[in-house]
């Protein structure tokens, strides 16, 4: 029998099934090199805004949420690209496990070093893993907003984020990628507030 003869939920489980098993995966990853299910501090905020804490990176949401939607973006349109034959669902999870050994690698003590390093994050010790599972999500939202927004939207959305996020914050994803391959100390200086 072909897939097109299943109702189209059951087409859409080993998808779902996919996701979830991507998601333990980097859960159960990044708990056993050592991160907190949840914040140190004991409980779970929607949204923790200071960027300069020890609670940064450790909630659900926070200012580098809408640098994990851009993911999302760019995933869609790569995978649009590079493998346009496969069915939307399955570039999605392809996406995730992308995001996810991210999160894994963003989470090992050399890429953790080297924020502290290169950037202003000194307060910095990796991420919480419902944080981590909460930025792997928002990378589906992107992909899930490109597949359905025209790519003028797509492109401004990405371009807003970068401009609020590194207004309010003075960072963002340009700023971290820069910061994490090529620092310079010009960037730092006014990450610093100088």
């Amino acid at each position: 029998m072909s897939l097109a003869a299943y109702p189209m939920g059951a087409r859409r489980l080993p998808v779902a099934a996919a996701i979830l098993a991507i998601l333990a995966v980097g859960a159960i990853a990044l708990y056993a090199m050592g991160h907190p299910l949840i914040c140190t501090c004991g409980y779970v905020k929607l949204w923790h805004g200071v960027t300069v804490s020890s609670e940064n990176s450790q909630h659900l949401t926070d200012w580098y949420t809408p640098s994990h939607i851009i993911h999302g973006l760019i995933f869609y349109a790569a995978l649009r690209f590079l493998a346009p034959r496969v069915p939307l669902g399955w570039r999605a999870v392809i996406a995730l496990a992308v995001e996810v050994a991210w999160e894994i690698t963003e989470n090992t003590p050399w890429i953790i070093n080297r924020y502290r390093e290169a950037t202003i994050s000194l307060d910095y010790f990796g991420d919480s893993v419902i944080n981590s599972a909460s930025d792997a999500v928002a990378m589906l939202v992107g992909f899930w907003l490109a597949s359905r927004l025209p790519v003028w939207a797509s492109v401004a959305l990405a371009i807003i984020f970068e401009i609020v996020v590194g207004y309010a914050v003075r960072d963002n994803l340009t700023l971290n990628i820069i910061m994490l391959v090529h620092p310079m100390d010009a960037i730092r200086i006014w990450q610093g507030g100088g």
